[in-house]
């Protein structure tokens, strides 16, 4: 618990390094920095690539399949439980294996059922196979936090956590433009396809060039009643939970925004499927650059303060959002500017709100990542049908789930706050390495 975290100073001398996490290699067996986050950052974009590559073709799907707007949108929640799920799983897993065996089976998974939706020929089928790929994507999101928390912590950990947006935010930017470029040239199973080839590089990248981060004598074996123990002591902290809540209210927040959008832009606005790829990618760029700017200044100003602040943009953004399109005057040149700081304040939100999460557990990193990750995407999966409620003829739920979550997401940092010893470990941590 915070109150236990350990001086600047200790946790110096006791952080693991680099050289020692993969069984007693040398450094010279291990990938250089750069080349491990693009590592860590491809298995990162399990989510983005699940959810955002087919984003374009969800009209379509909706005329292929003859099924009405929310009906499709449902296969974006069945993907969602699963991803949630498949964490809660494999978190914990990792914690006693390693992570490199369930990282590989889930990758296995995610190809074999992306070739599978590719043929689904309603719906139904359509939305159940997308849990399946939800289980297997969710491999590579737990594992890739928990391998950041094998090697770093405090502000280090924010600032990975904000490296990884350069190539994590990659996946929304080039997602939808992949998605829409593939609905020129064939139908909506060729995004499924290529998905599955993409996992397919992905997978041969994991098991030839990726170290094993959890060495044996750091793993969990005390079988399932300690697992149960390590998940309780996670899903008990205060600290853990105002952060994880924090962060999956506005991650709920993006998804509403990722759910609805195609529909807003497309059927209500009558942009064609490119344009709504590069407004998407527009937005994306936002949260990729303010990732960046946070990964330089949460050394000065702390991930407390970071974090509170893209929680307060979050929430102006969202509530904008709903004047707009409550009001109705505004139309597009309301709704972009609203939606761009929606999603590019969560470079802020995101890397500090998973780092003060994650920071007590150095020795269950899979298990807190694995309850982080059920929180973000259960809350996505609730959203996914509400924004299509109306069908395609109304912003408004969108807007109303959008602005609030985000308020949600500020309140809950207000109404957890923390006690005077809490705030001063939370300072300890943010001095580490700054």
């Amino acid at each position: 618990m915070m109150d236990s975290v350990a001086s600047p100073r200790e946790v110096r001398a006791t952080r693991p390094q680099f050289a020692d996490l993969h069984d007693g290699a040398p450094a010279a067996a291990l990938p250089k920095r750069r080349r491990f986050l693009l590592m860590v950052g491809g298995l990162s974009l399990f989510g983005p690539l699940c959810i955002d590559m087919y984003l374009p073709a969800l009209p379509r799907i909706s005329s292929d399949l003859h099924a009405g707007p929310s009906a499709v949108q449902f296969s974006l929640t069945t993907c969602l439980v699963g991803l949630g799920l498949g964490q809660l799983l494999i978190g914990p897993l990792s914690d006693r294996l390693g992570r490199r065996p369930p990282l590989l089976a889930g990758l296995v998974l995610f190809v074999l059922a992306s070739l599978t939706c590719s043929m689904a020929p309603n719906a139904l089928l359509l939305a159940g196979i997308r849990f399946v790929q939800g289980l297997g994507g969710a491999a590579g999101i737990v594992i890739a936090r928990a391998i950041v928390r094998d090697l770093h912590s405090g502000v280090a950990a924010a600032r990975f956590f904000s490296m990884l947006m350069l190539v994590t935010g990659a996946g929304p930017v080039l997602a939808p433009q992949i998605g829409a470029g593939l609905l020129r040239v064939t139908s909506w199973r060729g995004v499924f396809i290529v998905l599955a080839v993409l996992g397919t590089l992905l997978l041969a990248m994991a098991a030839s060039r990726l170290p094993e981060t959890l060495p044996p004598d750091r793993r969990d074996s005390g079988g399932l009643r300690s697992t149960i123990r390590s998940m309780r002591g996670v899903a008990t902290s205060r600290v853990f939970m105002a952060n994880a809540l924090a962060c999956s209210l506005g991650f709920g927040a993006i998804f509403a925004y990722v759910a609805g959008s195609s529909f807003v832009m497309e059927d209500i606005y009558g942009l064609s499927p490119q344009v709504f790829g590069l407004l998407f990618a527009l937005n994306a760029c936002g949260l990729v650059a303010a990732g960046q700017v946070n990964a330089r200044i949460v050394g000065r100003y702390g991930s407390e303060r970071l974090l509170t602040a893209g929680l307060i943009a979050l929430a102006s953004g969202g509530v904008g959002l709903l004047l707009v399109v409550g009001s109705g005057h505004f139309g597009l040149a309301g709704i972009i500017p609203c939606l761009f700081v929606t999603v590019a304040c969560n470079g802020f939100v995101g890397p500090n709100a998973m780092a003060l999460a994650l920071n007590d557990f150095p020795e269950s990193a899979g298990s807190a990542s694995a309850l982080l990750g059920l929180l973000q995407f259960s809350l996505g999966a609730a959203v996914a049908p509400i924004v299509g409620i109306a069908g395609s003829h109304d912003a408004l739920p969108m807007a109303v789930a959008v602005a609030a979550l985000g308020t949600s997401a500020i309140s809950v940092r207000l109404v957890l706050t923390r006690t005077p010893a809490d705030k001063a470990a939370a300072a300890d941590m943010d001095v580490v390495e700054a």
